[in-house]
């Protein structure tokens, strides 16, 4: 039998932002995540979802960093793409995102089956902030957007259990430290892509795990799910069983009918198959079912009000369509994660295609027949058939390499000598990031640090932190550098306040300002240790320290690779916050004064000076900045930071272009 799946590389050229450098400041604070519920509500749900809920919640985003260097001004730019195609489908996957599935065409209509973004345009939804919307997206981690969205995943031909290829993307998840990997092909004639799943957990403890495969598709669809209640989750952190298809008087499956952006979670009945599909007026759109292991389906809606309509426009261009999402996951809701044991694994196996079907009338027909139809063009039996005869070549080893991910699943394969077949990450994959924990691990000790730029990302795994809880905090010179002994003593407290222990990071943190002739990332530090210790006058005190100590050694330095501006950017927009919750208005006007005209003009900086305006009584000028307009390209989903800064500055409505609330006013 002759194969006809190919797997070819590619270079698309899309109006594409700028994504920029990351925010060197180290993630202290608790993670900002809209998606979890209020504690009084769980007595009223199911024994295993409350506990799954509960089951360690993501509190922090180290070891990764920040991603908000991104700007809103698109550019032709390229973009490397894989294509997998047979003779049915044709599947776009971009490596350097996330390894996300842009596009999915089926051939013989010509038909784009997925909402295909015509941009790349980052918004701040992936829980370190870069995300971008379209395609069909692989969320590992914890709840949210994964912090993989915006960033490079290795990947390789692989065989394919028919004899053709694979496309293999694989990855090491660093907030949960664990490797995963996403096997996708076309059987010769099939118009199914498959992809088989499988996460594993090579640590000697069980470990929290979430997966979700997201999968935006245009909005004027109607959403099927074998189910006859969903649990409704909104921006108001409320979750509640509610009817399907219809509740409050209306049938919730057509996005266009919500008003405002909600998760409906579809409770599928214990024994029926699991799928979801999205079908145009004439019955035409996608399906996408799996093995039994991918429990969970939802829908995700933006809503018809201004909110919505405006996060739509922001994350694509004027004149696109609209979109929702449907979504699959090891859970029966995002706020919830299961737990992997010791030594284990988990994996399914998906199918994306075509489906045509009645979309309209009455919900238990309209069910019965797609479900039916689905059967037909691809039965439950097969795609379980699939993931079968998959599982044998999970481990086999990639052949030619297509696309590099990152080094630290080599870093951490190096410390822990694990044996990972089928997704080998290489020593050759390690670069300058993980450097430094690569001579702590061989060495015993940090390498002394180099001048001329900020630290960088610190390890908080309690192996890197009984690593530096022993490091010396001299180099084996025996020159005593108090720049090391500062560095060491830096990056132990980090991994102490990551652990929970508090007291023992400030303590770190002391230490090191003893020694530091950098004293600027110590004493930002010690004033986010004072925030969260509720004493925003010595956070004051240390935010204002900090910055000058960095606008000193900034000019010392220069800054050939754009990180000192970041870094004044990030320690800038911080300080100016801490001050003016201080009271200590002329010192944030120091601090403005002195970030670059580049900075000051970026619209989130431009929505501070807004704020520094009022604080200083200068209602009318910081009215100005609202009328000369600004984009805070970094708003956060949620966020209603400008609409409470124009509250105050005037009782007018807010402007449309400026409205991205996602729930109705309080």
């Amino acid at each position: 039998m002759e194969i006809v799946t190919t797997i070819r590389r590619e270079v698309l050229t899309l109006p594409a932002a700028h994504l920029g450098p990351d925010n060197p400041l180290p993630p202290l604070r608790p993670l900002d995540e809209v998606h979890r519920i209020e504690d009084r509500d769980r007595q009223d749900l199911p024994r295993d979802m409350a506990r799954q809920i509960g089951c360690a919640p993501l509190r922090s985003l180290l070891p990764v960093r920040v991603r908000d260097g991104y700007d809103r001004r698109r550019e032709p730019r390229p973009v490397d793409a894989l294509v997998i195609e047979n003779d049915r489908l044709r599947a776009t996957v971009l490596p350097a995102l996330g390894g996300r599935v842009g596009s999915l065409v089926h051939k013989p209509t010509g038909r784009e089956l997925l909402y295909r973004n015509p941009v790349f345009q980052p918004a701040n939804f992936a829980l370190n902030g870069a995300w971008f919307s379209g395609g069909i997206e692989w969320n590992i981690g914890a709840t949210g957007h994964t912090t993989l969205s915006c960033s490079p995943v290795h990947a390789a031909r692989v065989p394919a259990p028919d004899g053709g290829e694979m496309l293999r993307l694989w990855e090491w998840e660093r907030l949960r430290d664990l490797p995963f990997q996403v096997d996708l092909w076309l059987p010769e004639g099939s118009d199914f892509l498959y992809a088989g799943v499988r996460i594993r957990n090579p640590h000697e403890k069980p470990v929290p795990t979430y997966w979700w495969s997201n999968t935006a598709v245009p909005e004027d669809r109607r959403v099927l799910a074998p189910a006859e209640e969903a649990w409704h989750f909104g921006y108001g952190r409320r979750l509640r069983r509610v009817p399907v298809p219809v509740h409050d008087g209306v049938d919730r499956t057509y996005p266009p009918h919500s008003t405002y952006a909600a998760d409906y979670f579809y409770e599928l009945p214990e024994r029926r198959r699991r799928w979801i599909a999205a079908l145009d007026a004439d019955g035409h759109g996608l399906v996408q079912t799996s093995t039994d292991a991918l429990r969970g389906r939802k829908l995700f809606v933006w809503g018809r009000g201004p909110g919505g309509r405006r996060w739509q426009e922001w994350l694509t261009e004027p004149g696109t369509g609209g979109y929702c999402e449907i979504q699959a996951g090891l859970a029966r809701t995002q706020l919830e994660h299961v737990r992997l044991e010791a030594g284990s694994e988990v994996s399914w196996l998906e199918a994306y295609g075509p489906l045509d079907a009645r979309p309209d009338g009455e919900w238990t027909g309209v069910l019965r027949e797609a479900e039916d139809r689905l059967e037909a063009v691809l039965p439950r039996a097969g795609v379980d058939a699939a993931h079968a005869a998959w599982r044998p070549y999970a481990d086999t080893e990639p052949g030619e390499r297509l696309a590099t991910g990152s080094g630290w699943g080599a870093l951490e394969v190096l410390r822990a000598g694990w044996k990972l077949p089928g997704t080998p990450f290489d020593e050759a994959t390690l670069g300058e990031e993980q450097e430094p924990w690569l001579h702590l691990l061989r060495a015993g000790s940090l390498p002394e640090p180099a001048d001329g730029r900020p630290p960088g990302g610190t390890l908080v795994a309690p192996h890197w932190r009984d690593m530096l809880e022993t490091a010396p905090a001299t180099p084996p010179s025996g020159r005593g550098d108090s720049r090391l002994a500062a560095l060491t003593e830096y990056h132990l407290g980090v991994a102490q306040w990551h652990a929970g222990d508090l007291a023992q990071a400030v303590r770190s943190w002391e230490r090191g300002l003893r020694h530091a002739p950098s004293a600027w990332p110590v004493l930002r530090c010690l004033a986010v240790a004072d925030q969260e210790a509720r004493h925003p006058e010595r956070a004051a005190e240390r935010y204002a320290r900090a910055f000058d100590e960095l606008c000193r050694e900034r000019r010392e330095a220069g800054d050939e690779d754009g990180s000192w501006t970041a870094a004044t950017a990030a320690l800038g927009r911080e300080a100016i916050e801490a001050l003016l919750a201080a009271g200590r208005t002329a010192d944030a006007r120091s601090v403005w004064t002195r970030l670059d005209p580049g900075t000051r003009a970026r619209g989130r900086f431009r929505l501070v000076e807004a704020g520094l305006l009022l604080a200083e009584g200068r209602r009318e000028e910081a009215r100005a900045v609202f009328d000369a307009g600004f984009e805070v390209a970094d708003l956060r989903e949620g966020d209603e930071a400008v609409g409470r800064l124009w509250n105050g500055l005037t009782g007018e409505p807010l402007p449309r272009r400026y409205d991205f609330r996602m729930r109705p006013a309080p």
